[in-house]
């Protein structure tokens, strides 16, 4: 439904001309990430210089592992081995065993490619060391690339860490029930590409290439009619194309879009009535599209609307003025409230300095120092966990818990 995929064998002709050769390149335009490279268990945040369509949604920021896979997820994690995954071989790799491993990536506009080269299996040095590629292409083309595999796959353990070669997306939607101040989201994976990992061999590759879907239609039109997808909708509310099942699933039930879809493009498109007999007072109002009903909160707001409009061209209510004047002056009032007790509080700080380590922790979350999901050990050894690090890196990396 979302891909297309071939596989090539060490003897294919194919197979070399999918290899990006990054050794071949000039040193300024490969960069070699040096936290990556010298850790285990980390990964780190790279935007792109395009835009990326992976399941139909454009992205400009991926996070690169240590452990062979790039997340491809808006919102990370401790369980970014879980989904929303590219993995080319996702395994327990520690680039930290040698000086020769090294995390790099090309990007020159039209390709991101990741190698992780020479790299070793955690606790397993021994057995040699592997050298393989994921490359990302401006059209959604995704190709896997192996160069170095000294081990069968099906051999590698993956009790602590997840072994997986292929593709995954998922979608968020808020946990319920849950406490009003608490914001808990649960992570559904809705489709998964995996690749039988037999055929991963020194000299093989893997061509992904994307199939349309729902979201690259801009139109009602082309929504609806179009040969190249099936079962999508258009969600007039939101604009928007699509069957239902994307990242954005919890925003398209949340407007009601499932009831939208529906719906012909004509109900979204009726003929204006004619208005050559009415006053030009009501010329800029728009008539309730047919398909709204009156449960719908959109229509409610829009009514609203439509009675302020009318209330504006009407003659002036000097009752009205009476009332605005009051609330004025009551908003000013305020003001002047807030403002006192504002000084009021950077007085009594001054004056009593130990108060002043809870006014530096609400600066401190307001300023987006503490990232919005936190998550703690819980006895699983493939967790990435969030990790804060010194200037403007601190937001940017992720690494293991201890177990």
């Amino acid at each position: 439904k979302y891909y297309r995929w071939q596989s090539f064998g060490p003897t294919d002709d194919r197979t070399e001309e999918l290899w990006v050769d990054l050794s071949s390149l000039h040193r300024s335009q490969v960069q070699i990430h040096s936290i990556l490279s010298s850790t285990h268990r980390r990964a780190a945040r790279v935007a792109l210089s395009f835009d990326f369509p992976f399941y139909g949604h454009y992205l400009r920021q991926i996070t690169i592992a240590t452990g062979g896979f790039i997340f491809m997820g808006e919102i990370t994690h401790r369980m970014l081995t879980a989904t929303q995954y590219v993995a080319p071989l996702m395994a327990n790799f520690d680039p930290s065993f040698s000086n020769n491993s090294t995390v790099k990536y090309l990007d020159n506009g039209n390709l991101f490619v990741v190698q992780w080269d020479k790299v070793h299996l955690k606790d397993r040095e021994d057995e040699g060391s592997f050298t393989f590629q994921a490359a990302l292409y401006r059209n959604g083309t995704i190709v896997f690339n192996y160069k170095d595999v000294p081990v069968p796959l099906v051999r590698i353990n993956s009790t602590e860490h997840p072994v997986k070669v292929g593709l995954s997306d998922a979608f968020t939607a808020p946990l319920s029930p849950q406490p009003s101040d608490v914001k808990q989201h649960t992570i559904y994976e809705y489709h998964r590409v995996e690749i039988n990992t037999t055929r991963i061999v020194s000299g093989s590759a893997f061509e992904f290439t994307p199939l349309p879907t729902c979201l690259q239609h801009t139109s009602c039109e082309l929504c609806m009619t179009s040969n190249l997808t099936t079962r999508c909708g258009w969600c007039n509310t939101l604009q928007r194309c699509s069957d239902g099942i994307d990242r954005h699933r919890q925003e398209w039930l949340d407007y009601n879009c499932p009831e939208e879809a529906k719906a012909t493009c004509e109900d979204y498109n009726p003929e204006l009535p004619d208005t050559s007999s009415s006053s030009s007072a009501d010329t800029h109002l728009t008539p309730t599209p047919p398909s709204s009903t009156p449960d719908d909160p959109s229509v409610t707001i829009g009514m609203l609307n439509l009675q302020g409009d009318r209330r504006d061209t009407a003659a002036p209510d000097h009752n009205g003025i009476t009332e605005n004047t009051a609330i004025i002056a009551g908003v000013v009032a305020a003001l002047v409230l807030l403002v006192a007790l504002t000084l009021l509080a950077v007085y009594y700080i001054n004056t009593h300095p130990t108060v002043a380590p809870p006014f530096d922790l609400m600066q401190r979350r307001t300023n987006n120092y503490w990232p919005s999901m936190k998550f703690r050990n819980q006895g699983c050894p493939s967790g990435y966990a969030e990790v804060e690090l010194g200037g403007h890196e601190k937001e940017g990396f992720l690494e293991a818990e201890q177990c």
